[in-house]
């Protein structure tokens, strides 16, 4: 069985935790309001625009022997750079307040993922960081493009409102095919068990996430 292939296997149980969360669920069947939409926006800025300086830490951590990994952040730096903004603008394009949001704090399940992230890599093995990009990507490739569509059509609001969203959807399908030849090519063990124990931590940190964000079926849905 090859790396990617196991990393999928061993965290099914933990991803199917993520995907059985009710505001996810809803979300996908456009069974939610314009503010729990407002609400995942806000939870995904304060998350996303760590991307990039979780990258350059993780980055500066890898040794001399990890330097293809090194490479490949550098390529995530490039393209994931300035991503955060795309989120202000989708919440200004849905009726909220782009600049309360980039001002405020984050839920404290947001807060607490993010830290656990750098805590890991500091503190154990930045190779893990790639367990986060895993769930990430692979949560954006599943569930971005058919969630974006379902709430932009039970709610009416503009495409412009969702374009982090579906720039996701399908650019992370794109991230994921290169995820795999990356982790395929990862034999140390030890950076195994780091990627595989960083995924299942994170599919259950996001899944969190999701589930604090205030919700009620129907709510204020068109």
């Amino acid at each position: 069985m090859s790396f990617f292939s196991r990393l999928i296997a061993e965290t099914a149980a933990e991803r199917d935790f993520l995907y059985g969360v009710p505001q996810i669920q809803d979300g996908l069947a456009g069974r939610i309001g314009r503010e729990t939409y407002i609400a995942y926006l806000t939870e995904a800025y304060h998350h996303v625009r760590h991307t990039v300086p979780l990258m350059q830490a993780a980055r500066e951590r890898l040794d001399p022997a990890h330097h293809r990994f090194a490479e490949a952040l550098d390529e995530y730096i490039t393209e994931e750079t300035g991503h955060e903004q795309w989120i202000l603008n989708d919440i200004r394009h849905a009726g909220g307040d782009a600049a309360a949001v980039k001002n405020g704090q984050p839920g404290i399940e947001t807060e607490l993922m993010v830290a656990f992230a750098y805590d890991y890599i500091a503190r154990v093995n930045p190779m893990g960081f790639f367990g986060m990009v895993f769930v990430l990507e692979g949560t954006s490739t599943q569930l971005a493009t058919k969630g974006a569509e379902a709430v932009r059509a039970s709610l009416n609001l503009p495409a412009a409102a969702f374009s982090y969203l579906t720039s996701h959807g399908s650019l992370d399908a794109e991230h994921i095919l290169f995820l795999k030849r990356l982790m395929d090519s990862v034999e140390d063990e030890a950076d195994q068990t780091a990627i595989i124990h960083m995924a299942r931590r994170m599919f259950l940190l996001y899944a969190r996430v999701f589930g604090a964000i205030p919700h009620s079926r129907f709510a204020n849905a068109v």
